[in-house]
């Protein structure tokens, strides 16, 4: 079993900056591709960005690509969310995802990820 754990949300003036943090425990040597969701109220759950198991390969949505960018540290278990320029409609809650299979390309379905955090609330004011 592995338990994923984001932090690094709160609250930012648009044109801001934030950095997630998420830290996976247990079986990490399962873990291949890891990638952020979030979910703005009353909205679904939408793929925001991927990175492969050795991070050589990443994949954004169109609406962050430029603006955020997703790395990973294998040696301490540990993905990454660098959020710059933020926009109002970047609030939302921001979840951490670790998956064990790894497709071709990149994992952009939540029903590609095994393990999902709880989430980090992130909140930029205009």
């Amino acid at each position: 079993q592995v338990s994923v754990v984001e932090s690094g949300g709160g609250l930012v003036q648009a044109g801001g900056s934030l950095r997630l943090s998420c830290v996976a425990s247990g079986r990490t040597s399962a873990i291949y591709p890891m990638g952020w969701f979030r979910q703005a109220a009353g909205k679904e759950r939408e793929f925001v960005a991927a990175v492969n198991w050795d991070g050589s390969n990443t994949k954004y949505a169109d609406s962050v690509k430029g603006r955020f960018t997703i790395s990973r540290e294998n040696a301490k278990n540990s993905a990454y969310l660098q959020m710059s320029s933020l926009k109002p409609e970047d609030t939302a809650v921001y979840y951490c995802a670790a998956g064990v299979i790894q497709k071709p390309g990149s994992n952009i379905e939540p029903w590609e990820y095994n393990y999902w955090g709880q989430g980090t609330q992130v909140i930029v004011s205009s």
